[in-house]
């Protein structure tokens, strides 16, 4: 066993390092082990905290959880997704085993209830503290698991199911809860914002309800964003955010069949986390006189709707922000009736976590047309840049880019240039003349498609695919703006919808300065249909962005379809690229060309990542070793130096939740959530060493 894991077995590693520990070592100590704060034990320990801070990384020392826990989605606030553990390496990789499984109890309550419309995936990404693993299922449940042997400790269930019958956007899915520790007791209390629209807050240790939050243990979200909203269009299914003592709570806002220019705003909420009081709002979409409402022209910040956090949150606890990843106004592919730049859509705003105050903001895409919300939290993380030392965020996009920026400041840490955009023709729509592109690092898949995109393994397929587009669809640039149907063929987008990064989100290295990448590449034709009255939202897209084709089934670009692309933060510079898993190499007009990989398969988007001290992880996709085809529903391994293919551990389904390591009983776990669609029963899945 590793030092580092030998440490995380003491009995008395307060909850949070450094900075914490002289505050709390004495209590912590002294509650642990029922001795006074003067006793001689506690002097003992505190040399034995002093040894685990000695022995864990400077980023861990930094962080809120002890190195062998999971606290939040992303590892800890900062959404890093990493973790210093080193017990399972390239050597031993392939030896996992599955430890437990635990079938989720939402299976239980859709075999008693037919009219359930069935989940969209088992999606969360579970946590773990003390010894417990905390996950919510697809109808919004919570559940506490022995971390040990998956047995059910706890669950509540808050019958959303019985007060809807089907939430806004995507149908059934939560993808996870959210743990807070009270600095001032020994309360540690579960956060989730269900799809019902309510916050609950949860006893970590016993699963039961606090009656003095908010009413009755629970907080109304429909009624506090200062705009009467439409409960049928607007759900939760996001980890909250945890900042301090703040629970920030964003929104799902349904952007399909819309019909009238007025929308359901996505204001995002600070709520007291012991008393679920409402400590402030930010108005993604500014009201009255509040700067940048002359974004809005023609006061359309009064109707407009959207531009919400329907991802998760990054939270720098020391410099006291919450990173707001902002996503679409109203409607997200016509913007007639909201002219201007809209602000603060499709925008990193960092909040001051006790007043909701903006510190600063950058917006990534002015006007937007294309579906370029912002679907995850950014990276935090610190690096060196030409010798001066940066608190850096780095914010992946749907887009393919990465907004790398100062994280107190909000200045780009290499130039982020307003370029020239193409402009449409769309009677009544506003286009901005220009939008950023960041000069580094580059792009981490396709952008705009070219006939040099094309796939030609063979000169038949390539004439094939250029005969298709000729027919079908034009070529178009990152920023072509979508043109009114029967005008001309619609333009090919690329990234198009669900393709880049998307809610899996990035990871880093917080010891090395790298981050890790996973994206698909995802084409779709966009075309607007006139929308007549009594209607009000000028055009929309019918059917939502179509696939296009390519020859034979195949895809009509060139691969890889799906890929990790790793880089250095410290110079902005690519260092690999890698097919994620093998794509359709073995398809009849492919299989004699004797091709590598290609990259695709099942999951996510590009899939959910983890990095450790050892390794890069990353779920579905996957090839075997020696035949290098497809193996199905699997955890993959890369080196992180150099993107070499590891591996593949099979998994009894598709994984569509984020993989987590912790440490128990002195064992390295990895745990992921996979199945949850018809014929695939949910479950969490965890790995060891034999």
């Amino acid at each position: 066993m590793s030092a580092l894991s030998w440490s995380q077995s003491l009995a008395c590693i307060p909850r949070r390092l450094v900075a914490v520990v002289k505050q709390r070592v004495g209590t912590v100590c002294a509650r642990r082990l029922g001795v006074g704060p003067r006793h001689p034990v506690t002097v003992v320990a505190l040399g034995l905290v002093s040894l685990v801070v000695a022995l864990s990384s400077s980023v861990e020392a930094q962080s809120s959880r002890p190195a062998g826990e999971w606290h939040a989605t992303g590892g800890d606030h900062t959404n890093t997704k990493y973790s210093p553990l080193d017990q399972i390496t390239p050597d031993n990789f392939m030896d996992l085993e599955i430890a437990w499984r635990w079938a989720s109890i939402s299976t239980e309550v859709l075999e008693r209830n037919e009219d359930i419309i069935p989940p969209n995936g088992f999606k969360t990404t579970p946590l773990m503290a003390n010894g417990l693993v905390y996950l919510s299922t697809s109808l919004g449940q919570v559940a506490a698991l022995d971390a040990g042997t998956g047995e059910l400790v706890w669950s509540y269930d808050p019958h959303a199911y019985e007060r809807m019958i089907r939430p806004a956007n995507m149908g059934w899915q939560h993808r996870g809860v959210s743990y807070w520790e009270d600095d001032e007791s020994d309360d540690a209390r579960i956060f989730i914002a269900v799809q019902d629209l309510r916050l609950i807050a949860l006893n970590a240790r016993t699963g039961a309800l606090y009656p003095d939050f908010g009413h009755g243990g629970f907080v109304d979200l429909s009624i506090s964003l200062g705009r009467e909203i439409d409960p049928l269009r607007v759900t939760h299914t996001s980890p909250v955010a945890i900042a301090r003592d703040v629970v920030v709570v964003g929104s799902i806002v349904q952007d399909t069949e819309l019909e009238f220019r007025e929308a359901s705003p996505g204001h995002v909420r600070g709520f007291d986390a012991r008393t679920g009081e409402m400590k402030w709002i930010f108005h993604t979409i500014p009201q009255g006189d509040e700067p940048a409402t002359e974004t809005w022209e023609n006061e359309s910040w009064r109707y407009s709707g959207h531009s919400n956090v329907w991802g998760t949150m990054a939270v720098d606890d020391e410099l006291g922000m919450v990173y707001l990843p902002t996503g679409t106004p109203t409607n997200d592919y016509y913007g007639g009736m909201r002219p201007g730049d809209n602000l603060f859509a499709e925008t990193i705003i960092a909040v001051d976590v006790e007043t909701g105050e903006r510190v600063w903001h950058f917006q990534a895409v002015h006007h937007g047309l294309w579906d370029y919300d912002f679907p995850t939290a950014g990276n935090l993380l610190d690096i060196t840049v030409d010798g001066r030392e940066i608190k850096a965020i780095a914010q992946t996009s749907k887009q393919a880019f990465t907004y790398v920026l100062d994280r107190e400041t909000g200045e780009p840490v290499w130039p982020i240039e307003e370029r020239p955009v193409p402009q449409g023709d769309v009677p009544g729509e506003w286009y901005s003349p220009t939008q950023p592109f960041p000069t580094k690092p580059p792009a981490f898949d396709l952008q705009g498609v070219t006939e040099d995109d094309i796939i030609d393994f063979t000169p038949e397929l390539r004439a094939e695919a250029m005969e298709i587009i000729a027919e079908t669809a034009r070529f178009g640039s990152l920023f072509e703006p979508p043109s009114v149907a029967g005008t001309r063929n619609p333009v090919i987008q690329a990234p198009g919808t669900g393709g880049g990064i998307n809610w899996p989100g990035s990871a880093v290295d917080p010891e090395t300065g790298r981050l890790f990448v996973p994206s698909q590449t995802r084409l779709r034709t966009v075309e607007l249909i006139p929308v007549e009255a009594p209607a009000t939202v000028g055009y929309f897209t019918d059917p939502w962005a179509r696939p296009i084709p390519g020859p034979r089934g195949l895809p009509i670009v060139k691969p890889p379809y799906k890929r990790i692309t790793a880089f250095d933060l410290n110079t902005g510079d690519q260092l690999w690229m890698s097919p994620h898993g093998d794509g359709p190499r073995n398809h009849p007009a492919l299989r004699d060309l004797n091709l590598p990989p290609l990259g695709g398969g099942t999951g996510m988007a590009g899939g959910g990542p983890l990095v450790t001290k050892t390794m890069l992880f990353v779920n579905s996709g996957g090839r075997d070793v020696e035949s290098m085809e497809d193996v199905g529903p699997t955890l993959t391994a890369y080196d992180k130096d150099t993107g070499e293919y590891l591996g593949s551990v099979d998994l009894p389904a598709t994984p569509w939740g984020n993989p987590i390591s912790y440490l128990y009983d002195g064992k390295q776990h990895i745990l992921v959530a996979v199945g949850g669609r018809p014929g695939s029963p949910p479950e969490l899945v965890a790995l060891t060493l034999p």
